[in-house]
């Protein structure tokens, strides 16, 4: 019998949020189909080196396996994706994988992605229905731009696209693509637009649209192909208006 074929990670672990990142080299035996978190379970059942030394578990966080929860990202080769699917077979060797330096590391691979959930909650990325149960159903959005708006809804808050943007760093404010997406999609919603003002009212200011570069390495970076430049780019105008409104007024009903 040949010699069993292997696939070589080079994890870039670190072990705590104030400690210094290291490499660390294992090598796991290849099966077909595998994915890079099928590698980090065979890491995690067994936790031994390329030098056969025994070593902790490497950490990371995963839900769904699905690419629907987000949950599993992380710098692979050089670029921020799901680890679920990226396939093995279609990854350069050795597989080097990273934790995304946009979000403080906890440990190893996993970070802490407050500051994307922290964004949602400013732009309030949501439709506020507490105690409207007994209102009946309420407006119905035509077929055609429901079709366009479920686009948006594909978001899973992975932070992909954050880490892929050049303006969302330690240094800058900017909330970055996601965050700004949601605002489009939630003011876009019959109910949703009750609080439209509101939402491009915490876009106009720090960390908002203004501290877009326009790289568009976000909507190349996105998983799901979500069109987040188009978003921005819309509003970008949408915010130009609410401008016009509240420098000079408006009589009109909220659109």
């Amino acid at each position: 019998m040949g010699e069993q074929k292997t696939v070589t990670f080079i994890i870039t672990r670190q072990d705590s949020p104030d400690s210094q990142p290291y490499e660390e080299t294992f090598e796991v035996p290849y099966r077909p189909n595998m994915n890079v978190i099928s590698g980090l379970m065979e890491i995690r059942r067994n936790p031994v080196n390329a030098k056969g030394e025994k070593t902790s578990a490497v950490t990371w966080d995963m839900n769904c396996l699905e690419e629907v929860c987000g949950a599993c990202s992380m710098v692979i080769n050089g670029r921020p994706r799901q680890s679920c699917s990226a396939l093995v077979d279609k990854l350069e060797q050795p597989i080097r994988l990273a934790p995304m330096k946009t979000f403080p590391v906890i440990r190893d691979l996993q970070v802490d992605r407050s500051r994307m959930f922290d964004a949602l909650k400013k732009v309030k990325a949501w439709i506020p229905i507490d105690g409207t149960y007994d209102l009946g159903e309420g407006p119905r959005m035509p077929e055609k731009k429901r079709q366009w708006a479920y686009e948006l809804a594909k978001c899973m808050t992975c932070g992909v696209c954050l880490e892929a943007c050049p303006n969302v760093n330690d240094r800058s404010s900017f909330i970055g693509p996601a965050p700004l997406s949601q605002v489009r999609l939630f003011n876009t919603h019959p109910t949703g637009a009750m609080n439209k003002d509101e939402r491009l009212e915490a876009i106009m200011g720090d960390g908002g649209l203004a501290n877009c570069g326009n790289s568009q390495n976000c909507v190349q970076a996105c998983p799901k192909g979500i069109p987040l430049t188009t978003s921005i780019a819309a509003l970008n105008r949408e915010t130009t208006f609410q401008m016009f409104k509240n420098f000079f007024g408006s009589d009109h009903m909220v659109d």
